[in-house]
């Protein structure tokens, strides 16, 4: 039925009669042009090139302050010709952002919101259209979260919140908005609704209380809301949040543990949340999930003790808590998210710890099974923390027992393989970890590191012009510690360093040309 509208040439007559004073006709033109847009790639096309759109937004910004019932019912007509205009077209909806119908279905909103017809229309095509990028700027400009948060409050009806939910989340994506709706007091609501539902079994209420939390987590990822809630660890919200941990749902203690690594993204909120005990909730939560644990619960925690453990002052607080043992419960977990998230807590508690990186590094159980993950090809993440780790038991414990162990694991090749890496930090540490391997246990690596090709990829690493400085040093500062071993020496000299070397004695980079000086003496000096 639609196709022959359009080819028998009615749109553009009928877009004509938008023009019309008399409102019946409005009323009924919207109507047919909605009907004809529904779902029709040619009706929308031959509705777009006649300017139907235009004209309609300028109908809703004339007539939009007028209260009466028959302009009411012929505003929802003109929403929902726009919404089957442009529904599922991301650029049809991008140009009618462009008309600018994002501040006039805002003002909307705000002048009937006691009409539930086109409170519904404008929720559906808030809902549309902030799936667009492009539109977040626009409702960030307007006054969206306070009227969004002052319909929220007016709601009982389970569909008519979730509806305002479904606008929410996407909105709540960009940081402006995410304050704005903050200040407009969405938090409060929120908070009240996980209060209101926490001991309830019914499928609505376990749906919002979901919906409330996890729009609460998204809302502290942006730094000045967080911040704002935070209050300096005094506020009513963290303190609320805080509650959520120790509880018996596991959708609340997701959240709360989400929650708390969102706090944790700067450090002095880390510095404060560490000396009031929060370590020792996460420990207890972990503890819960131990044994078939909530999987994301188990995530959630060790992000937050993650990050928590970030700030200098922290590691120590936290290693004497017992923080080391708690992570290393989940070394059985074939959860590959889990992994993760252990591995960067591990490696965030021994930087600069001598002692906890030593006693780590000598733990053969842990050893191994960073090894094995080294080779996790599926989960680059997981391969890429295994690595890291590694690499940092050595750097931190500067321990010959530490080597040995790694050793004896397997792990040198690994270590090897990483000085090859795209990522200059990561090749990196792998070149350190390796010299201090060269500088105090050469006689027990030495096989490992000839089988795996040490001394051709220094080779390589030095002859690539795209190497980077720290890298070009470091592997210089490398070959000179591998002169000690009669195997490794020779290879060295059979694979023609000093001209390589030599012409990085007039390197831009004052280190590396130094370096090259070094390395050229002691390459001639033991030919």
């Amino acid at each position: 039925m639609r196709t022959p509208c359009v080819d028998a040439g009615l749109i553009s007559p009928l877009v004509q009669l938008l023009n019309s004073k008399d409102q019946e006709v409005l009323l009924q033109t919207g109507r047919a042009l909605g009907n004809i847009c529904y779902d029709s790639h040619e009706g929308r096309s031959a509705v777009d090139q006649a300017g139907g759109a235009q004209i309609v937004i300028d109908h809703l910004r004339s007539l939009c302050s007028i209260t009466d019932p028959a302009n009411e019912k012929l505003l929802t007509v003109f929403c929902g010709m726009l919404m089957n205009y442009s529904n599922e077209n991301d650029s049809l909806q991008a140009q009618l952002i462009n008309m600018g119908v994002i501040p006039t279905l805002v003002k909307l909103l705000g002048i009937h919101c006691q009409n539930a017809a086109l409170t519904e229309m404008c929720l559906v095509a808030f809902g549309n259209l902030a799936e667009l990028e492009s539109s977040k700027e626009q409702f960030a400009s307007t006054n969206i979260a306070e009227e969004l948060v002052k319909l929220f409050k007016k709601q009982i009806e389970h569909d008519k919140k979730e509806m305002i939910f479904e606008v929410l989340a996407p909105l709540a994506e960009n940081d402006a908005i995410k304050l704005q709706l903050v200040e407009a007091g969405l938090v409060e609501c929120l908070l009240e609704i996980v209060q209101q539902k926490v001991d309830s079994d019914k499928e609505d209420d376990i749906a919002e209380l979901k919906t409330a939390s996890d729009l609460m987590v998204l809302l502290l990822l942006g730094d000045e809301s967080m911040q704002k809630l935070f209050e300096g660890g005094k506020g009513n919200v963290f303190q609320r949040v805080l509650s959520w941990i120790p509880s018996n749902n596991h959708q609340l203690q997701l959240a709360g543990a989400l929650a708390i690594a969102n706090f944790a993204r700067n450090d002095g909120n880390c510095i404060h949340m560490v000396d009031n005990g929060i370590v020792e909730t996460l420990m207890d939560l972990l503890d819960r999930h131990v044994e078939d644990g909530n999987v994301t619960v188990q995530h959630a925690a060790l992000s937050a003790l993650r990050n928590l453990a970030i700030p200098v002052v922290n590691k120590a607080k936290m290693l004497s808590a017992g923080v080391t043992e708690a992570v290393l419960k989940f070394l059985k977990s074939e959860m590959p998210p889990v992994q993760f998230k252990l591995l960067g807590t591990l490696r965030m508690l021994i930087d600069a710890q001598a002692e906890a990186a030593e006693q780590l590094g000598k733990n053969v159980k842990l050893v191994e099974r960073l090894v094995e993950w080294c080779e996790a090809k599926d989960h680059a993440g997981v391969m890429g923390e295994s690595n890291r780790l590694l690499s940092a038991l050595i750097r931190h414990s500067k321990s010959k027992d530490v080597i040995k162990t790694i050793v004896q694991s397997g792990g040198i090749k690994h270590l090897v393989t990483m000085a090859t890496s795209e990522h200059v930090i990561m090749q990196n540490e792998a070149l350190v970890a390796l010299a201090l391997i060269a500088a105090l246990e050469l006689g027990t690596a030495e096989k490992d590191l000839e089988s795996a090709k040490l001394v051709q990829i220094l080779h390589r690493l030095l002859a690539d012009e795209r190497s980077a400085p720290e890298i070009k040093y470091n592997s210089m500062v490398l070959i000179c510690a591998l002169m000690g071993s009669e195997c490794l020496h020779k290879e060295v000299q059979d694979l023609a360093f000093l001209d390589v070397v030599s012409k990085l004695r007039s390197h831009e980079n004052k280190s590396v040309a130094q370096q090259a000086s070094l390395t050229e003496q002691r390459l001639t000096v033991e030919s």
